[in-house]
């Protein structure tokens, strides 16, 4: 007997043993099939995707450089180094730029701390870099003492021209009284009843470059100050754009093109084309426009930023003129606010006689910018800006949608035009979330097991802390059960992979964010049993602690009412008071505060409102707090308790080794040490954190399987009753095979007349032959004699 028993509990660890290797060898096999998947999927992308050099970032398929650098992987210079030119030194300039020097204006000057003298970097029709002389500045005349004079523009304009220039080259030195002062100067060089020379406005189109490099913040600080001087200036670039002939200026951040317009062109179907190339930077240089005369419309392609297509076929103009903005920092709008991290890119086209004329019209695609954590394009409107409103507008404008990646747009009028798009993200955690419902359904199994048994076998046990184990497993159990139900949001299906199919031309604000009360029900029912079952292991551990080290003194009176309290109703508390916190702050959006848009679960923390995020004071420290006393109770009982050497130990070394790994695991999984894992994963980024969050997944989603192993089959009362069940099993299979065939003919022939006494199951059963049944029905004397012996 007592071999049998052996034998039947080292087939049942065996069984166990091997059911958790196969899982975890699916696992690994399945892990490794979805990367071998993900990097053959692309492999135009994984080829060079991690060959971006110089801090150059993999975007829409290619590399993605800084400004001093250019070519397919960011490699080709594009700068000139540091230099020094008679007195002056200069740093690393890009190619377009001006660089300041290093020397700056004395601290008894009007202009002190501003440099002294810039230089430009510049390429050659050659393509060769190279550096042009340096421009001293004067050190008595600053931006402020310029704004004064500006009647003085028609004879000293190259001069006031330059100097703004130079004062504006350090962007570090911008704040927003001389953005301001600067906008006001630039504004009246660009007025044609001021006579300014032609170099003069060349280098003030320098100027707003610069200019447009400033802070978003500064600059929303100087459009308050004084928004009539960027009208203003806005303007008078318009009217500048078609007076340069066929000539284009060029900077990193402001492109303008005139086009001249012949009889030729303006009696035909035709229109002039201007084109922005995508190029390896957000920086514009020489080359990134083109014009093309004589087209019917836009043709964008894989290398187009944007383009407008201007209709000449109604209109007398002799001259048109286009504008490229690289942001739109001069068009401060009071109705649309960008928070994300990307330019909108303003493109303006005018001619020499429309204005504003409703017979003009304009055609124009835009290509969306890159954002990362997988945001996208939701819905866009076409924009213009309106001086009347000083604000975005779309009175004569219309979606035409989206096609092949790129956005359309028309109007019958021209002026400034951009597109206001409004982003959701898109999430694709499907691997981790596969991974975690196969443990949790293993976990809910696990657990379910668990409690039953404790439960059932709590008198024979006799032991105190059933209702500590119950506790804790039950609200492991709701909570993966409601992970598995609920932490998708439903909405998550219109998460922004496909613009809307509406056409419909409205200003709509830059996130769109779903709310769904049934996601945030969910949300706080997760916080508030993932919080119980933390509170849970935080009474095991002082609960262990007072029965394996405190023995002495027995636990207070009503115990089990105390931590039933704390257990489950202090995390009710702390969920409430969060609730109801975030709620009477921001009423309209506390939802959105709240949880997360994709998941439901807490919000994650914002690098504006750490401090404030519900999820850094309702979770994150109370768990903190609970796995510190966790952990340092879990050492105490390790040290002093399980491997604390025993003089009365009778059994070998091996098998008490094994009694004390098994024990040690047995507490740690109860305690919840493997959360710190998660500690891990947040603050840990990259690769390394995707390989913790694979790790954290697999230990804690399956915590309630690790328990039920721990807690419910390394128990003797489970390994008899399955031994007697194996047993049982293992003796109904042999007594099935010992049945002779007469017994068996027998069992099938009452099977078929039970059948048969069911009329609605006769007529499926009509295909069996009678004779058949006859036979197996009539048994002979020899097989009845066998069936009684």
């Amino acid at each position: 007997m007592a071999a049998g028993r052996v034998c039947d509990l080292r087939a049942l660890v065996a069984i166990v043993c091997g059911l958790l290797t196969t899982i975890i060898f699916g696992l690994s096999i399945w892990m490794a099939v979805v990367k071998i998947k993900r990097e053959t999927a692309t492999p135009t992308e994984s080829t060079f995707k991690g060959d971006c050099r110089n801090s150059g970032t993999w975007q829409n398929g290619t590399c993605h450089c800084p400004e001093e650098w250019k070519g397919l992987r960011c490699t080709i210079v594009n700068f000139c180094g540091n230099s020094t030119y008679g007195n002056f030194t200069f740093g690393k300039i890009a190619v377009g730029r001006y660089g300041p020097s290093l020397e700056t204006c004395g601290k008894d000057t009007p202009n002190a701390g501003s440099p002294r003298a810039t230089r430009l970097c510049n390429l050659t029709e050659d393509g060769e870099i190279e550096l042009q002389n340096a421009t001293e500045g004067n050190c008595n005349i600053n931006l402020e003492i310029l704004v004064e004079e500006i009647d003085s523009i028609s004879t000293n304009s190259s001069i006031i021209s330059k100097e703004v220039q130079i004062l504006t080259s350090n962007i570090d030195n911008l704040n927003a009284n001389k953005i301001t002062s600067a906008t006001k100067v630039v504004g009246q060089i660009f007025n044609t009843s001021r006579n300014a020379s032609p170099q003069a406005k060349i280098d003030a189109v320098t100027t707003v470059s610069q200019l447009l490099d400033a802070s978003e913040k500064v600059f929303q600080e100087a459009v308050g100050k004084d928004e009539k001087a960027f009208s203003t200036l806005i303007a008078e670039m318009e009217n500048y754009s078609w007076s340069l002939g066929n000539n284009s200026v060029v900077n990193p951040n402001i492109a303008v093109q005139s086009v001249p317009l012949h009889p030729k062109d303006t009696g035909g179907s035709t229109g002039v084309l201007f084109t922005v190339k995508r190029g390896a930077s957000d920086s514009l240089l020489s080359g990134s426009t083109h014009v093309d005369t004589e087209k019917d419309g836009v043709h964008p392609d894989k290398m187009t930023e944007l383009q407008i297509w201007l209709n000449t076929s109604k209109s007398n103009a002799t001259s048109c003129g286009f504008i490229v903005y690289q942001n739109s920092k001069f068009f401060q709008s009071k109705i649309f606010t960008s928070t994300l991290n990307y330019s909108i890119k303003v493109i303006s086209s005018t001619a020499n006689n429309t204005g504003n004329n409703q017979n003009a019209s304009v055609k124009m695609v835009f290509r969306p910018p890159y954002i990362e954590n997988k945001t996208k394009v939701h819905s866009f409107a076409c924009v213009y800006w309106s001086f009347a409103k000083n604000d975005w507008d779309t009175d004569g404008c219309f979606n035409d949608g989206e096609r092949d990646g790129v956005l359309y747009c028309r109007c019958n009028h021209t002026t400034n035009f951009a597109v206001l798009m409004s982003f959701k993200k898109g999430y694709n955690y499907r691997e981790l979330h596969m991974l975690s419902t196969a443990g949790c359904a293993l976990s809910i199994t696990g657990l379910t097991l668990t409690i039953i048994f404790q439960i059932v076998t709590r008198k024979v046990r006799k032991t105190s802390v059933t209702w500590v184990l119950v506790s804790l497993c039950t609200s492991m159990l709701i909570f993966n059960v409601l992970f598995v139900s609920g932490i998708e949001n439903d909405n998550k299906k219109n998460n922004g992979t496909n613009i809307t199919a509406s056409n419909e031309n409205k200003i709509r604000p830059e996130e769109i964010r779903d709310q769904n009360r049934k996601c945030t029900a969910f949300a706080a029912l997760l916080h508030y049993f993932l919080l119980v079952m933390f509170t849970w292991t935080g009474i095991s551990a002082v609960q262990l602690y007072f029965l394996l080290i405190r023995t002495m003194r027995p636990l207070p009176q009503r115990f089990t009412l105390y931590i039933s309290l704390i257990g489950w109703g202090v995390p009710a508390v702390m969920v409430a008071m969060t609730v109801g916190i975030i709620f009477f702050q921001d009423p309209p959006q506390w939802e959105l505060k709240y949880r997360q848009e994709e998941i439901c679960w807490l919000a994650l923390p914002e690098s504006t409102g750490f401090k404030t995020n519900p999820l850094l004071w309702s979770f994150i420290l109370p768990v903190t707090i609970i796995l510190i006393n966790n952990v340092v109770l879990y050492i105490v009982i390790i040290v002093k308790v399980v491997w604390k050497n025993n003089q009365n130990l009778t059994s070998t070394k091996k098998v008490s080794l094994l009694k004390k790994v098994f024990s040690t695991l047995s507490i740690a999984v109860v305690l919840g040490i493997t959360w710190i894992l998660g500690f891990f994963m947040l603050v840990v980024d990259g690769k390394a954190g995707e390989i913790f969050s694979f790790i954290f997944c697999i230990f804690n989603t399956t915590q309630g399987l690790q328990i039920f192993i721990l807690y419910t089959v390394r128990t003797k009362i489970f390994q008899n009753e399955a031994s007697k069940m194996l047993k049982l099993l293992s003796s109904s299979a042999e007594r099935v095979k010992l049945l002779p065939s007469a017994t068996r003919m027998r069992l099938r022939a009452r099977m078929y007349n039970m059948l048969r006494s069911l009329p609605a199951l006769n007529e499926r059963f009509r295909l069996l032959e009678p004779a058949v049944v006859t036979e197996e029905m009539t048994l002979s004397g020899s097989d009845q004699a066998s069936i009684s012996s």
